[in-house]
């Protein structure tokens, strides 16, 4: 039951909710312009997609049991021959290795139709990829797109990754050696775009995937509305499932979608190591707005690294937050120049266990001779307008390697187990009406 105390800011917070939602739509943290393409949330319709290629129509049959890796991919190209068209995945279920999708191609899964994934590597080729924030050869996603600029995945249906396989093969490594890698199990992403803007994908679930549920590298002007993208933590974790990797993108809109994965719900990559900065494969992540979205178990809500050099204008607002290890999580890694710039978290209820996570990133980096470590900052990164439960408020540790400044908290109720603060970490922290545990903060 809310006290008195709890009631009158819960009522204002309302009130100021209101108002920073009229601001935040007309500048970035940075204080430039909004642009309008972010308030367009039209969904795509199939009847605009061009001629409708349906699976069964060409020779695919509902069969869960047999794969048709060949006979779906033969339908693609048989599209794109023809000047583009959806491949529609009709009602059923219907069993594929790596999908490639092709210019002027697109995918439509209808409402009862699932797209399920091999649990066999073999079915997933290696060709040129993107992991983990470097250029390699790599197993192809479910569903890949190449440079396929207005690509869409549209459809009430499910893409499955079957990952259950991948899994046990991953834990039985980690059991094997506790220091392995993420890369040494051979396991698939669910979605995989690459060098493809004005992509839009929308209504779909995206569920068990065997690696990265879905991942954008160096792509422009990105939709992702009302998508369900989901993996298990419990009876069994799906590791390493994050549900949406950014990395080297511009001009994203996540809107309208839940979130409850084994790992990083949205994670900001863009490259590592201590040149990382100077390698053309690599970049910033700009432009990015998370809002109107629920997140259940996960480790991070929004998470900055472990691969990222630069994030730049991050808004994420009107949120409601069910099992958030950490909400704000800035991974500052000791082998990587790191800069996490106006990033902004507003109106935002649930429950988390770290309200903010600022510590160093150790569990894999390797400084490749480098006698110096790299420095690393964070700043102009704000909080407000928040109602929560968290285990720890201020989850913070740094070393002399990392810069952190012009931090502001305001409009908060927080109540946590350990409430402690410790603003001298930061140079430059506004604190206004911050409430912890009934006390308002200095």
């Amino acid at each position: 039951m809310r006290t008195l105390f709890s009631s009158c800011f819960y009522f204002l917070l309302i009130f100021q909710t209101g108002f920073s939602q009229q601001q935040a739509t007309e500048t970035w943290p940075d204080g430039s312009e909004i642009s309008p393409w972010f308030h367009d949330y039209s969904k795509i319709k199939l009847e605009d997609l061009g001629k409708q290629y349906v699976l069964t129509d060409f020779g695919v049959e509902n069969d869960s049991s047999i794969i048709q890796t060949k006979q779906i991919q033969a339908v693609i190209d048989e599209a794109e021959k023809n000047g583009g068209g959806v491949i529609i995945v009709p009602k059923g279920t219907f069993l594929s290795g790596a999908l490639f999708f092709k210019p002027k191609t697109h995918l439509h899964v209808v409402e009862g139709a699932v797209l399920k994934g091999s649990d066999d590597i073999a079915n997933y080729p290696l060709i040129p990829s993107r992991m983990e924030g470097q250029n390699l050869d790599y197993y192809a996603a479910l569903v890949n797109a190449y440079g396929v600029d207005g690509f869409t995945i549209s459809g009430h249906g499910t893409i499955n990754g079957n990952g259950l396989k991948f899994w046990e093969a991953f834990w039985q490594r980690r059991k094997e050696d506790p220091n392995c890698t993420n890369l040494e199990v051979s396991r698939p992403r669910l979605v995989f775009i690459w060098k493809s803007n004005d992509v839009q994908v929308q209504d779909v679930s995206l569920i068990n995937a065997g690696f990265w549920s879905s991942h954008y590298y160096q792509c422009k002007n990105i939709k992702l509305l009302d998508l369900t993208i989901t993996s298990p933590h419990e009876p069994v974790k799906a590791p390493s499932t994050d549900a949406i990797d950014l990395d080297v993108v511009s001009n994203v809109l996540i809107k309208g979608c839940y979130l409850a994965v084994n790992d990083d719900a949205i994670a900001l990559k863009g490259g590592k190591g201590p040149w990382a900065d100077e390698d053309p494969n690599n970049g910033e992540n700009t432009n990015i707005i998370i809002e109107d979205s629920e997140f259940g178990f996960c480790h991070g809500a929004l998470t900055n690294g472990s691969e990222s050099i630069h994030n730049k204008n991050v808004i994420m607002r009107n949120i409601k937050v069910q099992d958030a290890v950490r909400l704000l999580w800035l991974k500052m890694r000791p082998d990587t120049p790191q800069h996490y710039e106006y990033i902004t978290l507003e109106n935002i209820t649930g429950k988390v266990r770290s309200f903010i996570y600022v510590k160093p990133w150790t569990q894999f980096f390797d400084l490749k001779g480098k006698e110096e470590v790299p420095l690393s900052y964070s700043d102009h990164i704000t909080m407000k307008n928040m109602d929560l439960e968290c285990d720890i408020f201020f989850d913070v540790a740094i070393t002399e390697h990392d810069r952190l400044s012009d931090f502001t908290f305001e409009n908060l109720n927080i109540r946590a187990a350990k409430a402690d603060f410790e603003p001298d970490f930061v140079k430059g922290f506004e604190v206004k009406n911050v409430v912890v545990n009934g006390k308002k903060l200095d």
